[in-house]
């Protein structure tokens, strides 16, 4: 046992020392006595000398390694799809990263009504800025847009029904369906229509005294196509009108832009569907509005007031951080050359030819200096978040074959790189994709190729 190094010797240890600043001393140290234990019992139990020094170090650095990805950790997103919800869904853009330090790093009038000296309401920070850009009576924001169809459903629905379309009766991520939503929110599910045709008519044959709401569901996960039919935001308006029922709209992804301009089909943005008339319409912060996680609810004032008055609602309320962010977000859309400062539009907004050169560059750069086969692809990339499930759009690849290992292992080794590097792997290449790609990511990529493969 006297052959074990000392703790601090393997702290000291450079590539050691540098997870100090992400994981703490407390935690190095624990990390370090964890691996001292396991190579005593392992003595213990089969005998003989220590392990090799550089052996002990290469377990530690293991742990800390496994210890690092457990928390959030920078990443490349080279996968192709651009509203990535594994990776954090929309980057934020700058000046929104700037208001959320300049907020965050001091007091602020959250709750707090300057003129008045009193207290104030923090969903006043953002309610302005959304019915400008929505053209609602009234806004509030929740902490995601689960929680804003909650609130909703507490708010006017308890113990009633609420009448969906079949084909709407959709299942997000993580396994969670409208169905349940309705059912944890203590209301009775009615649904209308056939899984690929809803008229009015159906909708009209199911109410009762009993119906609370009249809910439209945005298939933001899927599509059906061929022998369809669906009744429009407009279409279920006017009769929720005519028979006095509220209707509301869950958007989903709610864009606030016309996204036919970057080629992509039509989706109804969140203008029109409260333009058509509908009472209520919920849609997410983080999706195609490019911001923080939020769950956003825009419609009638009269509405909106029931929900700020719902005990519910703190429970669901959100910080300043998002509050400053989301603001900040919304700044952009009132700016003439806003939309493209925002990350999203950005990168929807790129034309082939310079993700064509951002490749080629990268690959004249590794040419020669890594063991691995490289070709640029024509790919397809994706809006993903649940926003645009089957649109594409093009984009080019840098194409990796290893001359040794696999693909699937090159993957894995760049995933392990800081930042993580995220791509995806089509038969026995991997594929690091440009669509979704920072300028400074070429570089990344570069270094951790070089490294991985050099």
């Amino acid at each position: 046992m006297r052959g074990l190094p000392a703790v601090h010797r393997l702290l000291n240890e450079p590539a050691v020392a540098a997870y100090g600043a992400l994981l703490g001393g407390g935690a190095l140290t624990r990390a370090a006595r964890g691996v001292l234990d396991a190579e005593r019992v392992r003595m213990r139990e089969q005998g003989g000398e220590p392990a090799p020094y550089g052996e002990l170090v290469g377990h530690l650095l293991a742990r800390l390694a496994d210890e690092e990805s457990e928390g959030l950790v920078p990443a490349v997103n080279a996968a192709g799809v651009l509203v990535h919800t594994n990776l954090g869904r929309a980057p934020l853009a700058d000046e929104v990263v700037e208001e959320i330090r300049r907020i965050g790093t001091g007091y602020s009038n959250l709750e707090y009504d300057l003129r008045a000296g009193a207290r104030g309401s923090r969903y006043e920070r953002v309610s302005g800025l959304l019915r400008e850009v929505t053209g609602a009576e009234d806004a509030l924001v929740v902490n995601n847009n689960a929680a804003a169809v909650l609130l909703v459903l507490d708010t006017f629905a308890k113990g009633r029904e609420v009448v969906v379309a079949r084909s709407q009766l959709v299942e997000i991520g993580g396994g969670f369906r409208v169905p349940d939503v309705l059912r944890k929110s203590g209301c009775t599910l009615v649904e209308v229509g056939a899984t690929n045709k809803t008229y009015v008519a159906d909708y009209e044959r199911a109410l009762t005294p009993d119906t609370a709401l009249l809910l439209r569901c945005h298939t933001s996960n899927y599509r059906i196509e061929g022998f369809t039919r669906e009744v429009g935001a407009h279409e279920l308006a006017e009769l929720g009108r005519r028979v006095g029922v509220p209707v509301v709209e869950d958007l989903g992804s709610g864009t606030l832009v016309d996204l036919a301009r970057y080629g992509l089909p039509g989706e109804p943005t969140v203008q029109q569907v409260v333009e058509a008339g509908v009472d209520l319409v919920t849609f997410s912060g983080d999706k195609l509005l490019g911001g923080p996680q939020a769950g956003v609810v825009v419609g009638r004032r009269s509405f909106v007031s029931r929900l700020r008055a719902n005990p519910l609602l703190r429970a669901l309320r959100v910080d300043k951080l998002t509050l400053a962010a989301l603001a900040a977000t919304l700044r952009l859309y009132t700016q003439p050359d806003g939309l493209e400062r925002i990350p999203l539009y950005r990168m929807l907004g790129r034309s082939v030819e310079s993700l064509q050169a951002m490749m080629e560059g990268l690959r004249a750069a590794l040419d020669g200096r890594v063991a691995a086969d490289l070709r640029v692809l024509e790919t397809q990339a994706y809006a993903g978040g649940g926003s645009l499930p089957t649109a594409t759009m093009p984009s080019r690849a840098l194409a990796v074959r290893p001359h040794q290992g696999d693909a699937e292992s090159l993957a894995r080794r760049l995933r392990e790189q800081r930042p993580a590097i995220v791509g995806r792997v089509e038969g026995r290449e991997l594929l690091l994709d440009a669509r979704a790609l920072r300028d400074e990511d070429v570089e990344t990529i570069r270094r951790a190729l070089t490294a991985v493969l050099g």
